[in-house]
Formats: C-alpha cells, sequence, structure tokens
C-alpha cells in the first residue's frame, strides 16, 4: 500500500508544525527568560519561569505580571443553530448567557465524564468563541452533528493573546489609553481600537487577583507587549511563567487541567476520568436546561450522592503535601484519596492544597502522609487536614467595579 503523502505544491507543508513553535510574543519572552527553561503547550514553546517563580507570583498579588496564553485553543462557533449546539454541548444554559460576556464551562461524553474545561465567548447572537487548553476540534465537530447552520473554525493562530494580572492591571491599562476599562465587569468584553486594529479585553484570568486577558491580532504583538513594559514600569510589571501562575490558581481555587483531571478522552484506566460533581463543578451543571450530552448520567450520581469530592485543605505545618496519600486516621491504615495539587501558600501563610477524597470518607478526619527532604535526607510526616469551603485568595479589588488604584 503506498502511503505517501502527495503535496500538490511545496506551499502545501507550510501549516505542518516542525518541532515545539515560538508563540508570537516568543520574540520578547525568550529575551526576559533568564533561566530558558521551557515546556511544550499545544506544540507551542512556554516558560517555565522567567527568573524566579516566587517573584513573579508576588507580582500577581502587589503589582501586576503578564502570562502569554497564545498557546491556548481558540475555536469561533458561528451561525443560527451555534446557541442551540453548544447549549447541547456544554452543561450550562448558554441561551441565558448575555452579549459581551464570558462563562466558564465543562463538556462531558455521554457517561457524564469531564472531556475538557473552558471559557466560553458570546460576542453575538450567532457568534460565540470557546477557549480551552487543549485542541478539542474533533470533539467539537462531532458535537455538532445534526446542526447545518453552523461553522467552526479553529482561529488558535488568528488570535495573540496575553493575561494580565494583579492589583496594578487596570492602572496600566488607563495609563494605555483604554478609557473606562475601569467600568469592565467581572466576566465581560469590551473592544478597543489599538494599532492596526482591534483589541478585544475580558475581565478574566486564572490568579484570582484583579486581572484582565487581551486579544490581539498575532501581528499587532510585539508592539502589545512592548507598550505594556514600557508603561508598566511604574506598575511593577513583570513577565509571568508556568510555576508561578500554578501557584496563584491554587490560592484561587482554580482547577487545573492534567493536575486535577485528565480529560475523558486521553485516560486508560478506568475511573481515572472525573465528572463533574467531583471536582466541584456541580455548580456549573444545569438540569433545567434541554437536554445536553452527559445529563442523563450526571443526574443520576447527583441523585446517588456515590462521587469522589474534591476538597480544599488546610494542612497543619508548613511542609507541601505534594503527590501525598490521604487518610482517615492518623494511623495511616484506610486510604481514602490522594493530593492532585498542593504548596505553602506565602499570602495566606498557611500549608494548601486539593485533595480527591473517596465519597463514604467525606466525612471522616483526614490525614496526609508527607514525605520531604532536608539535607538530602528524606523524612515522614504525618499532617491533620482541614477541609476549606472558600477560596484561599479572593481580596474584593478582584469583583470590584471599578477596582481601586493600587
Amino acid at each position: 500500500m503506498d502511503l505517501t503523502v502527495k503535496l500538490k505544491n511545496a506551499d502545501d507543508i507550510d501549516h505542518i508544525a516542525t518541532g515545539v513553535q515560538p508563540t508570537p510574543f516568543h520574540s520578547r519572552t525568550s529575551k526576559l527568560n533568564m533561566n530558558q527553561q521551557w515546556v511544550e503547550w499545544c506544540g507551542y514553546a512556554t516558560a517555565v519561569s522567567y527568573m524566579d517563580a516566587h517573584i513573579e507570583y508576588f507580582a500577581t498579588r502587589n503589582t501586576c505580571a503578564v502570562f502569554d496564553m497564545s498557546p491556548m485553543r481558540k475555536y469561533r462557533f458561528k451561525g443560527p443553530d451555534a446557541e442551540a449546539m453548544l447549549d447541547r454541548m456544554v452543561t450550562r444554559d448558554v441561551s441565558k448567557q448575555a452579549l459581551n460576556t464570558v462563562a466558564y464551562n465543562v463538556w462531558c461524553t455521554d457517561a457524564g465524564r469531564v472531556v475538557d474545561d473552558g471559557t466560553l465567548f458570546r460576542l453575538a447572537d450567532d457568534e460565540f468563541i470557546v477557549c480551552c487548553a487543549d485542541p478539542c476540534y474533533d470533539w467539537f465537530q462531532l458535537a455538532a452533528v445534526g446542526f447545518d447552520a453552523i461553522e467552526i473554525t479553529d482561529i488558535s493562530e488568528d488570535l495573540a493573546s496575553l493575561a494580565l494580572q494583579g492589583p496594578t492591571s487596570c492602572a496600566l491599562l488607563k495609563q494605555m489609553g483604554f478609557s473606562g476599562i475601569e467600568n469592565c465587569k467581572p466576566f465581560e468584553i469590551v473592544k478597543f481600537p489599538y494599532l492596526s486594529g482591534e483589541m478585544m479585553i475580558s475581565r478574566t484570568g486564572f490568579t484570582g487577583d484583579l486581572g484582565y486577558e487581551l486579544w490581539i491580532d498575532p501581528k499587532d504583538a510585539e508592539a502589545l507587549w512592548d507598550e505594556l513594559f514600557d508603561k508598566g514600569y511604574n506598575y511593577g510589571i513583570q513577565p509571568l511563567g508556568d510555576e508561578s501562575l500554578d501557584m496563584a490558581r491554587l490560592e484561587a481555587g482554580f482547577i487545573s487541567p492534567d493536575v486535577e483531571f485528565h480529560g475523558a478522552l486521553h485516560t486508560v484506566e478506568p475511573g481515572h476520568d472525573h465528572s463533574p460533581f467531583e471536582l466541584g463543578l456541580g455548580w456549573i451543571v444545569n438540569f433545567k436546561k434541554a437536554h445536553f450530552t452527559g445529563r442523563a448520567a450526571l443526574l443520576a450520581e447527583k441523585e446517588s450522592g456515590n462521587y469522589r469530592r474534591l476538597v480544599k485543605l488546610d494542612i497543619e505545618g508548613n511542609k507541601p503535601a505534594e503527590s501525598s496519600i490521604l487518610y482517615s486516621g492518623k494511623n495511616c491504615k484506610q486510604e481514602i484519596g490522594y493530593v492532585t495539587s498542593a504548596m505553602w501558600s506565602p499570602v495566606v501563610k498557611a500549608n494548601i492544597a486539593y485533595g480527591l477524597i473517596d465519597a463514604k470518607y467525606i466525612d471522616s478526619e483526614i490525614w496526609a502522609e508527607i514525605y520531604h527532604q532536608k539535607e538530602l535526607r528524606w523524612y515522614r510526616k504525618v499532617a491533620k487536614c482541614t477541609k476549606v469551603k472558600k477560596p484561599f485568595w479572593a481580596p474584593e479589588r478582584a469583583k470590584a467595579t471599578p477596582p481601586p488604584d493600587c
């Protein structure tokens, strides 16, 4: 069998990625990355940290920081059937989402297992953009079966994006000339003319603090970065890497793909996928709307109550419970779950974590078996865990409109 790919002409190979690709901001991020440590995200290079993860993290809490989120996958849904198709796919009621707003969402298999999570932007009655961490184009095409009046387009390469996060972020945007940005409410979208085209700004982010996400044509990416760092000097701007972003999102009580959960299409072992209820996302599962994928399975799970719970934990001591097993007693005989994320929180001054607990032990005492190293020697510690309901970090400025100038 001849498996040779026949090309029409040499230009046909231009779209084929060869190795890890630079983002539209790479010419700037690579110069600031003193560590030159990169990881691959959807085929693109993203910085682990630029100099020190804690310096970058503190910028999200005291000044402002910029994270290159261009590798995120972005898909446009356009046409008369766009709303109905998305409403059948995701767990929230899309028909209730107002124009020029953003809503966090998940979409599931028929078995009620999470395929992925992401943000849904409503730009018009018949136009939406979905942003997610992993490629989902094939799933979206399957979900659109039966809907003829819709066009789904992968626009990932058509939008460069930055997350500008921290208490001075709004003041910096005003300094850049985005008049009225202070009136943008959480999860709202505003648009401004900028450089050769248009800037879309959403009051969204992954740090739990005041922040915005900036969406722009890739050809204007470098100019945007330069202006941010030129005018942001007096606002304490810093570049933000993966490590520091992960610290901030854990304090904010946000889950992360491939950390708290694997998408159901990427797991092999039974039980290694998750439902929205297991991940604490029951608040975005709407059973009042019409049928959506996974509805029957999710309703049965909710009524049974027999599902694991992802809980926030305040753990005694100061040794992070990374990769720890959780037990129902100090003797560590009955295993009840495991830690998905853990850290010592510099701002909260607490040893915090996410833990996934088996349903029948959710009301039991929780103890973490922690192994930590000191001068090349390993030590074992058993620490008591206290369940916490609210996010560890949720300052008033994150919701205030207009936010205070810091």
